[in-house]
């Protein structure tokens, strides 16, 4: 395969990638063109929010394209578009892509996770996995205590590599109660919820406004022998749990707090993260009216709050 490349100003990136786009390319990225540069600069946002640029000074724009393709007709194509300088399809070049089996190359990336004592996080290709104990007792503790949850990277966020997941994870581990009822709020894969129910959790639902992310939980559930409920927020009854974990951030949490905090039982347990250690204070208090949230432990710049119903 093949990939075309061009450069652009920030002012032309959103729409020379979208002319790609309709004139037939397969994919399109846009890179810092001084990436590796004393002039390179960041661009990033806060968490759950849009950057106020949405791309570099200079930019390097790369498309890739369908085996057979004209390079020289795409560009004729893209350049139909009425909205970019006629400069920008000047200088264009091409560069293979090498031959690579590109399912094994992601999956060499994302190896199993420990979480802590007794968790791990196991993709399906380490199954066989002889550094990780136990493996084969997947569905449940083995004979050192281990427990394992199968999970792929997918479309749906939580594959316990973000320091938030492992936060829940962690607490989930060391604090949960036996038998607790659990409520998952924001579920994405079905981490979480899998997790307590695999640590000895009672009945546990999962919420998430994603209608994706209910699918790939009641997958994942499946994969790994639990049982739990998955549905979308208006199909969560009415009721409270023992334990209620929302990995989101801290704008959805805030808003959510009078909800939040109004699931969870008479002494039981409130988990939140997605939350900067610098957020920590304005999420604690937002939820300040019904219980005292505080800090259980922090990774990465990023804090588990905990607090408990009185």
């Amino acid at each position: 395969m093949r990939e075309l490349v061009l450069h652009c100003s920030e002012a032309q990136a959103e729409a020379l990638s979208d002319a790609l786009l309709e004139a037939g390319v397969l994919s399109v990225s846009v890179e810092d063109a001084d990436f590796g540069t004393d002039v390179e600069r960041p661009l990033f946002g806060e968490p759950g929010t849009e950057p106020d640029v949405q791309a570099w000074d200079r930019n390097r724009v790369v498309a890739l394209l369908p085996d057979g393709a004209d390079p020289a007709q795409i560009m004729e194509e893209a350049a139909q578009s009425g909205e970019l300088e006629a400069s920008v399809f000047d200088g264009w070049s091409l560069r293979d892509v090498p031959d690579a089996d590109w399912v094994r190359l992601t999956q060499s990336q994302f190896g199993p996770i420990h979480i802590a004592e007794r968790l791990w996080i196991v993709p399906s290709w380490h199954r066989d996995n002889p550094d990780v104990p136990g493996l084969d007792a997947a569905a449940a503790p083995d004979q050192d205590g281990a427990i394992h949850i199968e999970l792929d990277p997918g479309l749906a966020f939580g594959t316990g590599s973000h320091p938030t997941t492992h936060l829940c994870l962690a607490w989930l581990e060391a604090e949960l109660p036996a038998g607790a009822t659990v409520l998952d709020y924001g579920c994405g894969s079905g981490i979480l919820a899998i997790a307590a129910r695999k640590l000895g959790a009672g009945p546990t639902q999962a919420v998430d406004i994603d209608a994706q992310a209910v699918q790939s939980t009641v997958f994942n559930a499946e994969v790994n022998k639990v049982e739990l409920q998955a549905m979308l927020p208006d199909a969560l009854a009415d009721g409270t749990f023992e334990v209620v974990v929302a990995n989101i951030l801290s704008n959805p949490l805030k808003v959510l707090a009078p909800m939040l905090a109004g699931r969870v039982a008479a002494g039981g347990h409130l988990v939140l993260s997605g939350v900067l250690e610098r957020q920590a204070e304005e999420v604690a208090a937002a939820y300040a009216p019904w219980l005292a949230m505080s800090v259980w432990r922090a990774r990465d710049g990023w804090v588990c709050l905990h607090g408990r119903k009185p």
